[in-house]
C-alpha cells in the first residue's frame, strides 16, 4: 500500500508541476490566450494538487473519495470546455495533466475499493 500511496503522490505532484509551469508561462496549452486562462488559475490548480497529493498520505478513505470526485470533475470540465479546441486538448500540458489525473483517478478508486475490503475483513 505504501508504494501505491507514494505513486499517487508522485502523480499529483507531476500534475501540480505542469500547472505551475503553465502559470509561469514555460508551457503553453495550445492556442489558449492569457486572458482566457489567467496564471492565477494554474497556480491555484497546482497548489490544490500538491495539497491533495499530500492528503492521500493521510490514509483516510473519505479524503480519497472526495479527492476522486473533485479530480473526476476537473477531468470532465477540461474535456467539456476544450472538446472543440484540439490545440488545447492535445497540447503537451493538456495531455500531461490529464494523463496524470486519469492515472491518479484510477489509483484513488483502487485505494477506495481495496481499503473498504480491508475494513470489512476485520
Amino acid at each position: 500500500m505504501k508504494a501505491t500511496l507514494l505513486g499517487l503522490l508522485a502523480l499529483a505532484l507531476l500534475a501540480a508541476l505542469v500547472y505551475f509551469l503553465m502559470g509561469a508561462g514555460v508551457l503553453q496549452p495550445g492556442d489558449l490566450q492569457t486572458d482566457e486562462a489567467p496564471a492565477g488559475i494554474a497556480y491555484f490548480a497546482g497548489a490544490c494538487y500538491v495539497i491533495g497529493g499530500l492528503l492521500i498520505l493521510a490514509r483516510k478513505r473519505w479524503l480519497w473519495v472526495i479527492g476522486a470526485v473533485i479530480n473526476a470533475l476537473v477531468i470532465v470540465t477540461f474535456i467539456a470546455a476544450y472538446a472543440a479546441r484540439p490545440s488545447v486538448l492535445f497540447s503537451a500540458p493538456g495531455l500531461a495533466t490529464k494523463a496524470a489525473q486519469i492515472l491518479l483517478e484510477i489509483g484513488l478508486i483502487y485505494l477506495i475499493v481495496t481499503y473498504k475490503n480491508k475494513e470489512t475483513a476485520r
